[in-house]
C-alpha cells in the first residue's frame, strides 16, 4: 500500500461524498418546501428525481470505498476504513472532513425521515376525506396475488397474526 496514494484516494472519495450529501440535503429541505406549500405533484416529482439520483451518487461512491477497503485487505466499514486512515497516516484533516460527511448524512436522514412523515400524515388525511366523501372505510390493505398493495372488497386478510 502506497500511504500517498491511499491518502489521495480516499480523500478524493470523501470529497465526493460530501459534496453529494450537501446537495442531497439542500434537495431535502426544497421537497420539505414543496410539501409544506402544497406545490404541484410535477414540482414534487421532479425534486424527488433529483434525491434519488443524488442517492444513486452516494450508492456509486460506497460502492468505490468498499472495494478499496477490500483490495487494502480491511473490512468495508467504518472499523476498515479507520484503519486504513491510520495506516496511511491521514491525520486529523481527513478524519475531520469524514466525521463532517457523517454528520452531514445523519441530517439527511433526519429530513428523509420528516419528509416522509409529512407524506404519510397528508396520506391519512386524504384517507379520512375520501372516507367522509364515499361514506366507506377503506378495507384492510393487503398483497395481491403479483404482490401488489391491494385494498377494498376484492382483497381477503389470509392471516391475521404473523
Amino acid at each position: 500500500m502506497d500511504p500517498a496514494l491511499t491518502r489521495e484516494q480516499f480523500s478524493a472519495l470523501i470529497d465526493d461524498e460530501c459534496r453529494v450529501l450537501a446537495d442531497l440535503e439542500q434537495l431535502l429541505a426544497r421537497e420539505h418546501d414543496i410539501l409544506v406549500r402544497n406545490e404541484s405533484p410535477e414540482a414534487l416529482e421532479a425534486a424527488c428525481g433529483a434525491r434519488q439520483q443524488r442517492i444513486g451518487e452516494l450508492l456509486r461512491i460506497q460502492e468505490e470505498r468498499r472495494v478499496l477497503l477490500r483490495m487494502l485487505g480491511q473490512s468495508p466499514d467504518n472499523a476498515g476504513l479507520e484503519a486504513v486512515l491510520r495506516a496511511c497516516g491521514a491525520g486529523e484533516p481527513l478524519r475531520a472532513r469524514w466525521q463532517a460527511c457523517a454528520d452531514a448524512a445523519r441530517r439527511c436522514r433526519e429530513r428523509n425521515d420528516r419528509n416522509g412523515a409529512l407524506v404519510a400524515a397528508r396520506m391519512k388525511r386524504v384517507e379520512g376525506m375520501l372516507e367522509i366523501l364515499t361514506g366507506q372505510r377503506p378495507g384492510p390493505r393487503v398483497y395481491g396475488p403479483q404482490g401488489q398493495v391491494a385494498a377494498g372488497p376484492s382483497s381477503r386478510l389470509l392471516a391475521a397474526e404473523a
